[in-house]
């Protein structure tokens, strides 16, 4: 399947039961919420994802039962965080003899890697597989910018498609497009700065809160390329203090909290992450319950049925 780069991608969470064993019937749920929203593709195994706390057989485990899933619906990515090029290869080979569909692909982790490094790591991934890929652009996390100039490079991979841009610069969405026009697709990674990088141009967007409040989401990214700003513009205002709870260093504790609250997930994390309690529990579920007290009833479109 080759991958149409354009509308929302979820970047999904990863469920636990109360043992700590892959929730795959809760995991199901929530995907079939998103496919059923018009998502047009799912991320496996990011930051939501908790994939640092997945072992191997976890990790490829999510990925064949989401395929079987999904079942050709929408293409189903895989992201590789890895912190050597060898492993990060074997990810690779593994994750296209499985079936999947795509890579989403951070620079080496644990290692501060020059602006050398970091293009013969994305090299040698990219010439190990003929998946299509995203490259995930985080510095404020992950402390290491892709620049334009390394991107220049890495426009000699044919397969190096996408950008995940998480700069927290929106006007990065248009330096990359008056520097290298169509031939990367952009999408933006930042929820609260979702709206602006999709008027400015960004062609998807990998979304967190998705994973709770799905048909506002896509409903969101469809109005604004149907050009309907103002209808856009109600919604994301309502949404941005649930946004916000995508830039925290809990997101993820966060984003299991709502969807908790929309029937779409558990609170279950993986050590050493714990369930939030007392003041910061309260303080979240206040952001969230406003919300939902106050939740929009979405104009006419093509999300959800």
């Amino acid at each position: 399947m080759s991958i149409k780069w354009t509308g929302v991608f979820p970047a999904v969470t990863t469920k636990f039961t109360a043992n700590d064993e892959l929730d795959f019937e809760t995991f199901d749920l929530n995907i079939e919420a998103q496919l059923e929203a018009g998502a047009e593709g799912i991320i496996l195994g990011g930051s939501l994802g908790e994939a640092s706390v997945l072992t191997d057989d976890e990790k490829f485990g999510l990925l064949s039962h989401t395929l079987n899933l999904v079942n050709g619906r929408v293409p189903v990515l895989l992201n590789i965080a890895e912190s050597t090029t060898k492993k990060a290869i074997e990810v690779a080979k593994k994750a296209e003899s499985l079936g999947a569909n795509g890579l989403m692909l951070l620079p080496p982790m644990r290692y501060n890697a020059a602006a050398d490094e970091t293009l013969a790591f994305f090299g040698a991934i990219a010439e190990s597989t003929d998946l299509p890929i995203m490259i995930y652009n985080n510095p404020v996390d992950y402390k290491i910018e892709v620049t334009l100039d390394m991107f220049e490079v890495l426009t000699k991979y044919p397969n190096i498609q996408a950008i995940k841009e998480s700069t927290r610069d929106v006007s990065n969405v248009t330096r990359l497009i008056n520097r290298f026009g169509d031939r990367f697709k952009i999408f933006t990674g930042v929820d609260p700065l979702a709206m602006e990088s999709i008027v400015m141009g960004a062609h998807g967007w990998v979304a967190g809160l998705v994973d709770a409040f799905p048909k506002e989401t896509v409903a969101i990214f469809r109005l604004i390329k149907e050009n309907r700003i103002a209808e856009a513009l109600t919604i994301y205002r309502w949404f941005l203090p649930v946004l916000e709870l995508d830039i925290h260093p809990k997101l993820v504790q966060y984003i299991k909290l709502a969807e908790v609250a929309t029937g779409l997930g558990t609170e279950a994390v993986r050590a050493p992450r714990l369930p939030i309690q007392g003041a910061e529990r309260e303080k979240v579920l206040k952001i969230i319950n406003d919300a939902l007290a106050t939740r929009p009833e979405l104009p006419a479109g093509s999300w959800g049925k």
